[in-house]
């Protein structure tokens, strides 16, 4: 994929190609990995017992994934939350974002939990796992088909820089329009922390109860309760630091089609969950130090990921505060300053340092029978070594001779002494 704002003399065919393959290759391999994971030989090596095509996709289950996507947009407009703006825009336009996803998330188990009471059973989730996915597979094809025909329409000013090549394809999977809104409801801001995230703990939840029928167990395992607290706690930061989200470069920079429509509400919450998934057919007997130690590592490495996020933000916030004036900085022509103290001296990104430790403290308590649980550590670090890749030639371009006394001074990308 093309850097934003590349030429558009460049040869594109190679490129489309490989949008092509993305779009045709990661829903596929989402299901591949859901299927194997029911498997009682979770090995990627082995054989699937590949379900009938016409059991994937079930109206009623659809539905279900159309009411779920609804019932949060409701949330989204709820009153409630303060209201900030966002980022200026290339046109000088500031937007206005409402915060409000803690809220959403009370609600939402508040909801869950009046409807469990009614007599909802979400084993559902499990045993129509596979159809969910699917939905909501053709859900964000639908959704991304909307963005596209719609983005034909957009002002100049309001189109994302790397997503109007002219390629129908190309600019379908990046997306053409910066922020897509219908009135004042942001499209991209909402999917990237409602349903998919939302979705992702309802998921646990659901087989959190099916290991537990499954295996005639009082309480759920200790495995399981682990990969369900990691994961709650987590999003509930990522909703507590809500404001954050909004300098992302997938909210600053990052046009809304395909790519992040697929990834918000098919990948995060049918990928995240594999743990968790996996545990429902494959148990996991974990001793007393192992499960302390597993603790231990997930509040290394989220200490890490939090504080480096929120130096990171105070910084860019206000590099003048006078609570700041400690840490050591390198000016740069632009104006701004590049911070080389505290984690960001010990290395230039510190809190893909922290997720990577999270990672692996999420897929440990799966045990080391299949290397299927370890998909999102491999995931991760894969995405973070090409995301830091890309960050680098961003930031030399942009900073010239300052990020090379950046360097120097700060060695190790990601990993001390190792990357």
């Amino acid at each position: 994929i093309l850097p934003y704002g590349s030429s558009h003399s460049v040869s594109f065919p190679p490129v489309f190609a490989g949008v092509s393959c993305m779009m045709l290759f990661l829903p596929v391999a989402v299901l591949g990995l859901m299927v194997v994971c029911s498997q009682e030989d979770a090995s990627l090596m082995s054989p699937p017992s590949l379900p009938a095509l016409d059991s994937l996709l079930d109206p009623h289950v659809f539905g279900m994934v159309v009411l779920w996507f609804l019932f949060q947009a409701l949330l989204y407009v709820l009153p409630v939350g303060k209201v900030v703006e966002g980022i200026p825009l290339k046109n000088g336009e500031w937007l206005k974002y409402r915060m409000n996803t803690l809220h959403a998330f009370v609600l939402t188990v508040a909801a869950l939990g009046a409807a469990v009471h009614q007599g909802v059973d979400l084993g559902y989730i499990h045993s129509h796992f596979l159809q969910l996915a699917v939905s909501s597979l053709l859900f964000s094809v639908l959704l991304s088909v909307y963005l596209y025909v719609r983005s034909r329409w957009a002002p100049q000013d309001q189109l994302a820089p790397g997503g109007n090549s002219g390629s129908v394809i190309y600019d379908f999977f990046m997306g053409s329009e910066l922020n897509p809104r219908i009135k004042g409801f942001d499209l991209k801001y909402f999917c990237e922390l409602r349903p998919g995230l939302m979705g992702w703990l309802v998921i646990n939840a659901a087989m959190t109860l099916a290991e537990m029928k499954l295996h005639n167990l009082n309480y759920p395992s200790p495995a399981m309760i682990l990969v369900n607290c990691f994961h709650l706690f987590y999003v509930l930061d990522a909703y507590w630091h809500e404001e954050a989200v909004l300098g992302y470069m997938d909210t600053t920079h990052a046009g809304f089609g395909f790519m992040l429509v697929f990834g918000d509400l098919m990948w995060v919450p049918f990928t995240f969950s594999l743990q968790s998934y996996y545990l429902v057919y494959h148990p996991s007997h974990l001793s007393l130090p192992w499960i302390v130690g597993i603790v231990t590592l997930n509040v290394i490495g989220f200490s890490i990921f939090r504080k480096a996020n929120s130096q990171k933000n105070a910084f860019r916030r206000n590099p003048s505060d006078p609570t700041l004036s400690h840490l050591k900085t390198i000016p740069t022509a632009t104006g701004k300053s590049l911070l080389v103290s505290g984690l960001w001296g010990l290395v230039r990104h510190p809190n893909y340092l922290g997720d990577l430790i999270m990672a692996l403290a999420w897929s440990l308590p799966c045990g080391f029978t299949h290397i299927l649980p370890y998909f999102y550590v491999i995931y991760l670090t894969t995405l973070l070594v090409h995301r830091e890749a890309r960050d680098e030639a961003q930031c030399r371009r942009k900073y010239g001779s300052a990020w090379d006394d950046y360097c120097r001074e700060v060695r190790y990308r990601i990993i001390p002494r190792v990357y």
